[in-house]
Protein backbone atom coordinates (compact mmCIF):
# COMPACT_ATOMS: atom_id res chain seq x y z
CA UNK A 1 0.00 0.00 0.00
CA UNK A 2 2.89 2.38 0.72
CA UNK A 3 4.13 1.96 -2.85
CA UNK A 4 0.68 2.79 -4.26
CA UNK A 5 0.36 5.68 -1.86
CA UNK A 6 3.68 7.21 -2.83
CA UNK A 7 2.99 6.48 -6.49
CA UNK A 8 -0.05 8.76 -6.33
CA UNK A 9 1.90 11.43 -4.43
CA UNK A 10 4.68 11.15 -6.97
CA UNK A 11 2.27 11.56 -9.89
CA UNK A 12 0.81 14.69 -8.29
CA UNK A 13 4.29 16.05 -7.72
CA UNK A 14 5.37 15.35 -11.29
CA UNK A 15 2.32 17.16 -12.66
CA UNK A 16 3.48 20.19 -10.73
CA UNK A 17 7.03 19.75 -12.03
CA UNK A 18 5.90 19.31 -15.63
CA UNK A 19 3.85 22.50 -15.56
CA UNK A 20 6.91 24.53 -14.62
CA UNK A 21 9.39 22.57 -16.75
CA UNK A 22 8.60 24.52 -19.94
CA UNK A 23 9.88 27.77 -18.44
CA UNK A 24 13.09 26.24 -17.10
CA UNK A 25 16.39 26.06 -18.85
CA UNK A 26 17.42 22.60 -20.02
CA UNK A 27 20.41 22.47 -17.63
CA UNK A 28 18.46 23.25 -14.46
CA UNK A 29 17.80 20.16 -12.37
CA UNK A 30 14.40 20.23 -10.60
CA UNK A 31 14.63 20.18 -6.81
CA UNK A 32 12.12 18.57 -4.49
CA UNK A 33 11.93 18.98 -0.73
CA UNK A 34 10.69 15.93 1.19
CA UNK A 35 9.94 16.56 4.87
CA UNK A 36 8.62 14.49 7.74
CA UNK A 37 7.98 15.42 11.35
CA UNK A 38 9.62 12.20 12.51
CA UNK A 39 13.08 10.87 11.70
CA UNK A 40 14.36 9.96 8.26
CA UNK A 41 15.42 6.57 9.66
CA UNK A 42 11.85 5.74 10.66
CA UNK A 43 10.73 6.67 7.14
CA UNK A 44 13.42 4.73 5.29
CA UNK A 45 10.87 2.45 3.56
CA UNK A 46 8.83 5.46 2.40
CA UNK A 47 11.90 7.28 1.18
CA UNK A 48 13.00 4.22 -0.79
CA UNK A 49 9.50 3.86 -2.27
CA UNK A 50 9.60 7.54 -3.25
CA UNK A 51 13.01 7.12 -4.88
CA UNK A 52 11.80 3.98 -6.64
CA UNK A 53 8.81 5.86 -8.03
CA UNK A 54 11.09 8.58 -9.32
CA UNK A 55 13.34 5.98 -10.99
CA UNK A 56 10.32 4.31 -12.64
CA UNK A 57 9.45 7.66 -14.18
CA UNK A 58 12.99 8.20 -15.45
CA UNK A 59 14.20 10.54 -12.72
CA UNK A 60 17.63 9.63 -11.38
CA UNK A 61 18.53 11.37 -8.15
CA UNK A 62 21.70 13.40 -8.62
CA UNK A 63 21.43 13.27 -12.42
CA UNK A 64 18.17 14.85 -13.58
CA UNK A 65 16.48 15.53 -10.24
CA UNK A 66 17.59 16.55 -6.74
CA UNK A 67 15.74 15.68 -3.56
CA UNK A 68 16.34 17.39 -0.23
CA UNK A 69 15.25 14.94 2.49
CA UNK A 70 14.64 16.37 5.97
CA UNK A 71 13.33 14.90 9.21
CA UNK A 72 12.42 16.87 12.34
CA UNK A 73 12.81 13.98 14.82
CA UNK A 74 9.46 14.92 16.47
CA UNK A 75 10.78 18.38 17.40
CA UNK A 76 8.31 21.18 16.45
CA UNK A 77 11.03 23.86 16.55
CA UNK A 78 13.24 21.77 14.28
CA UNK A 79 10.29 21.25 11.93
CA UNK A 80 9.72 25.01 11.61
CA UNK A 81 13.43 25.51 10.90
CA UNK A 82 13.40 22.77 8.25
CA UNK A 83 10.38 24.27 6.50
CA UNK A 84 12.03 27.70 6.53
CA UNK A 85 15.22 26.17 5.12
CA UNK A 86 13.36 24.33 2.36
CA UNK A 87 11.36 27.45 1.49
CA UNK A 88 14.60 29.42 1.10
CA UNK A 89 15.99 26.78 -1.28
CA UNK A 90 13.43 27.82 -3.94
CA UNK A 91 12.30 24.26 -4.60
CA UNK A 92 9.90 23.27 -7.36
CA UNK A 93 7.72 21.36 -4.89
CA UNK A 94 7.61 20.32 -1.23
CA UNK A 95 6.35 16.84 -0.39
CA UNK A 96 5.14 16.80 3.21
CA UNK A 97 4.65 13.49 4.99
CA UNK A 98 2.35 13.87 7.97
CA UNK A 99 0.00 16.47 9.42
CA UNK A 100 2.45 18.77 11.20
CA UNK A 101 4.81 19.17 8.20
CA UNK A 102 1.84 19.95 5.93
CA UNK A 103 0.51 22.65 8.26
CA UNK A 104 3.96 24.21 8.74
CA UNK A 105 4.65 24.11 4.99
CA UNK A 106 1.31 25.75 4.23
CA UNK A 107 2.14 28.62 6.61
CA UNK A 108 5.66 29.21 5.29
CA UNK A 109 5.65 28.22 1.61
CA UNK A 110 2.89 30.40 0.20
CA UNK A 111 4.06 30.15 -3.43
CA UNK A 112 5.88 26.80 -3.53
CA UNK A 113 3.58 23.93 -4.53
CA UNK A 114 2.99 21.50 -1.65
CA UNK A 115 1.93 17.88 -2.03
CA UNK A 116 0.85 16.17 1.16
CA UNK A 117 1.10 12.45 1.56
CA UNK A 118 -2.04 12.00 3.64
CA UNK A 119 -4.37 13.86 5.93
CA UNK A 120 -7.43 12.44 7.67
CA UNK A 121 -9.54 15.54 6.89
CA UNK A 122 -7.83 18.14 4.68
CA UNK A 123 -10.95 20.33 4.50
CA UNK A 124 -11.66 20.24 8.24
CA UNK A 125 -7.99 20.83 9.00
CA UNK A 126 -7.99 23.93 6.78
CA UNK A 127 -5.49 22.62 4.22
CA UNK A 128 -7.75 22.77 1.15
CA UNK A 129 -11.09 24.33 0.24
CA UNK A 130 -12.48 21.14 -1.32
CA UNK A 131 -11.28 17.66 -2.26
CA UNK A 132 -12.12 18.08 -5.94
CA UNK A 133 -10.63 21.59 -6.21
CA UNK A 134 -8.08 22.08 -3.44
CA UNK A 135 -7.19 25.65 -4.47
CA UNK A 136 -4.05 27.54 -3.55
CA UNK A 137 -0.66 25.87 -3.73
CA UNK A 138 -1.50 22.64 -1.92
CA UNK A 139 -2.86 19.26 -2.95
CA UNK A 140 -2.54 15.67 -1.83
CA UNK A 141 -4.25 12.56 -0.59
CA UNK A 142 -6.95 12.19 2.02
CA UNK A 143 -7.72 9.15 4.08
CA UNK A 144 -11.09 10.57 5.09
CA UNK A 145 -13.40 7.56 5.07
CA UNK A 146 -15.85 7.76 7.99
CA UNK A 147 -18.10 5.20 6.30
CA UNK A 148 -15.45 2.58 7.06
CA UNK A 149 -15.92 2.85 10.84
CA UNK A 150 -19.20 0.92 10.80
CA UNK A 151 -17.72 -1.74 8.54
CA UNK A 152 -14.72 -2.12 10.86
CA UNK A 153 -17.02 -2.75 13.84
CA UNK A 154 -19.02 -5.21 11.73
CA UNK A 155 -15.86 -7.14 10.81
CA UNK A 156 -14.72 -7.14 14.43
CA UNK A 157 -18.08 -8.59 15.46
CA UNK A 158 -17.70 -11.34 12.85
CA UNK A 159 -14.26 -12.18 14.22
CA UNK A 160 -15.42 -12.05 17.86
CA UNK A 161 -19.15 -12.98 17.73
CA UNK A 162 -19.64 -12.73 21.51
CA UNK A 163 -18.29 -9.19 21.60
CA UNK A 164 -20.52 -7.22 23.96
CA UNK A 165 -18.43 -4.12 24.68
CA UNK A 166 -16.07 -2.10 22.56
CA UNK A 167 -13.89 0.83 23.59
CA UNK A 168 -12.47 3.29 21.11
CA UNK A 169 -9.64 5.60 22.11
CA UNK A 170 -9.43 8.80 20.12
CA UNK A 171 -7.97 12.26 20.38
CA UNK A 172 -10.64 14.95 20.53
CA UNK A 173 -8.06 17.40 19.21
CA UNK A 174 -8.17 15.60 15.84
CA UNK A 175 -11.28 16.81 13.98
CA UNK A 176 -11.32 13.66 11.85
CA UNK A 177 -12.30 11.67 14.94
CA UNK A 178 -15.66 13.42 15.23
Amino acid sequence: MNCKFFGVVLCAMLIVLCSSAHAQQAKKVPRIGWVTGSSLASNAHRIEAFRGGLRELGYIEGTNIAVEFRGANSNPDRLRAIIAELTNLKLEVIVAAGGAPVREAKKAAVTTPIVFAQDPDPIGNGLVTSLSRPGGNITGLSRLAPELSGKQVELLHEIVPKLARLAVFISRANRANA
